[in-house]
C-alpha cells in the first residue's frame, strides 16, 4: 500500500503537472505520437487490406507476413533503429517501432471483415449492377466496419502502452515520467507514471468504443434488427 499511496500523493502534486517536465506536457507529446503513428499504420495497412479483402488475393500472405511483426520485441527494434543512423532523426525511430507494431492488428483484422462479409449480398450485390467501387464502399466495407474498427482500436490501446518506450532514446511522452522516477529512485513516481499510462489506455479503449458504436453506417440498420428479433422473441414466449 505504500507505493499506491505514494503515487497518489505524488500525482495530486500540482507541481507535478506544470512545466515541460509535467504530466501536462507529457501527456500531449504521448498523445502526439500516438495519434502520427496511429495514422501512419492505417495509411500503410488499410487500403492494402481493404483491396486484398476485396480482390480476395493475397491476403494470407499479406497477413502472415505483417504478423511476423508481432514476434520481433519492439524494444529490439528500437534499439537497433536507434543504433542505426536513422537514431539521427530524432523521434523517427520510435516512430518506424510503433508503426511497425500497430500495422498488424489493423492490416489482419481489416482484411478478415473483408472476406468474412456474406458472399450472397455481395453477388446480389453484383447483380444489381454495381461496378467494383460501389460494391466495396457501398456493401462490403459497411459490413466489415466492426472487425475494421475493432482492428484499429487494438492497435490504438497497444501504441499508448507500447509509447512509454520512446522516453529510453530521450523521447517524450508519460514514459519520461517513469525512466526519471527510476532514475531517482522514486517507486512513488513510477508507479504514477504505470497508473497514467493504465488510465489513458482505457480511456482510448473507451473513446473507440463510443467512435466505433457512433460511427457504424449500418447501427440503424442492426438496432432495427435487434427490435425485430425481441419482438420475435416476445411473440414466441406469448404464444408458449
Amino acid at each position: 500500500m505504500g507505493a499506491v499511496s505514494g503515487a497518489w500523493t505524488w500525482l495530486t502534486t500540482g507541481a507535478h503537472w506544470a512545466g515541460t517536465d509535467g504530466v501536462v506536457h507529457r501527456l500531449g507529446e504521448h498523445l502526439y505520437l500516438t495519434v502520427v503513428c496511429l495514422v501512419i499504420s492505417c495509411v500503410l495497412a488499410l487500403p492494402v487490406a481493404l483491396w486484398l479483402g476485396h480482390v480476395g488475393r493475397g491476403g494470407a500472405l499479406a497477413v502472415n507476413l505483417s504478423n511476423v511483426g508481432r514476434a520481433v520485441p519492439t524494444f529490439a527494434v528500437l534499439v537497433l533503429l536507434v543504433l542505426s543512423p536513422l537514431g539521427r532523426y530524432g523521434q523517427w525511430p520510435t516512430v518506424i517501432a510503433l508503426v511497425l507494431f500497430a500495422v498488424p492488428p489493423v492490416l489482419t483484422n481489416a482484411y478478415v471483415g473483408m472476406r468474412e462479409v456474406d458472399r450472397d449480398v455481395v453477388e446480389s450485390a453484383r447483380g444489381m449492377g454495381m461496378t467494383g467501387g460501389q460494391l466495396l464502399w457501398r456493401v462490403e466495407l459497411p459490413l466489415a466496419f466492426p472487425l475494421i474498427m475493432t482492428g484499429v482500436r487494438t492497435a490504438a490501446v497497444q501504441v499508448v502502452a507500447t509509447a512509454t518506450l520512446a522516453a529510453l532514446p530521450g523521447g517524450g511522452g508519460l514514459g519520461r515520467v517513469i525512466t526519471a522516477g527510476f532514475n531517482r529512485y522514486d517507486t512513488a513516481q513510477v508507479v504514477a507514471g504505470a497508473l497514467l499510462v493504465a488510465v489513458l489506455a482505457l480511456l482510448v479503449e473507451a473513446v473507440f468504443v463510443a467512435a466505433q458504436r457512433f460511427a457504424d453506417p449500418l447501427r440503424h440498420r442492426r438496432r432495427a434488427e435487434r427490435r425485430v428479433r425481441r419482438g420475435r422473441t416476445a411473440e414466441a414466449a406469448t404464444a408458449s
